[in-house]
């Protein structure tokens, strides 16, 4: 008798493969495909290339994009709290049309930022053009700082990515009690207290996951990072697999291997 409950319990442990099992199964394999073949030519016959990227380029590339995602971190931060806090907080003339176009940056990759502030701040760009012209400066005479750079690629990315933050932050102060907030101008808090030490400390999951989702499409981003000659993972990633493909390419050319096929 007991050895048949026993049965019982160890078989409704047992799980039960249906079919949205399978499918969601199917998705994430599909979704990991490119992480697995990544992995699968990390572990290729080639040893001195992945040595040469090891010793020389990985410290480079976790270093850049270190600094881009600390960066654009505080700045998507900065941008997007800030703008999320006066459009939900605050009355100005004008504040129902900037609710929605302070989204618009997410219709726009970062590269396509990147290549217009490039144009307008380059040296052969207008704004620079326009100083030359009216203060009679040439070359050499005055200070103006690099776009193409890595701090450059931080207020690029900062510019296009802020929309997550601000979403998220203003969605959670419109969750927000204003009640909350007058109790605690009753008691003597200000309104820069009130907003740290109540709104801020409230809106903290909310702020965390724009950040992080900025920071994903920080670390994934090529266009801005490989027009600026930024060297971080994601040109590492397309430069290590193209070394692959023509280590591969020569391997098999080569008479060591003409049986292959």
């Amino acid at each position: 008798m007991m050895s048949k409950k026993i049965r019982k319990a160890q078989t409704s442990y047992i799980p039960k493969f249906s079919f949205w099992t399978l499918l969601i199964a199917l998705i994430a394999f599909l979704l990991s495909a490119p992480i697995l073949a990544i992995l699968m030519r990390s572990f290729a016959p080639t040893a001195e290339l992945w040595q040469h990227f090891s010793q020389h380029l990985l410290g480079r590339y976790v270093l850049n994009s270190l600094i881009l995602m600390l960066g654009v971190g505080l700045g998507v931060m900065l941008l997007g709290l800030s703008s999320a806090w006066l459009v939900t907080m605050c009355d100005f003339p004008g504040r129902r049309i900037f609710q929605w176009a302070l989204l618009l940056p997410m219709a726009f990759p970062a590269y396509i930022l990147a290549y217009s502030y490039t144009d307008l701040l380059q040296y052969s760009g207008p704004i620079q053009a326009f100083l030359r012209e009216v203060f009679n400066w040439s070359r050499g005479d005055y200070v103006f700082p690099e776009i193409r750079s890595r701090m450059g690629a931080v207020m690029m990315l900062s510019l296009a990515l802020y929309p997550y933050v601000y979403m998220t932050s203003r969605a959670s102060f419109l969750e927000q009690s204003a009640s909350i907030l007058e109790a605690s101008r009753n008691l003597g808090r200000g309104a820069w207290a009130s907003f740290f030490h109540i709104s801020l400390p409230l809106a903290r999951p909310a702020i965390v996951a724009g950040v992080a989702l900025a920071l994903m499409e920080t670390l994934s981003d090529f266009g801005t990072v490989d027009y600026f000659a930024i060297q971080t993972f994601a040109t590492g990633i397309y430069k290590y697999w193209l070394s692959f493909e023509a280590s591969g390419k020569a391997l098999h050319n080569s008479p060591a291997c003409s049986w292959l096929p």
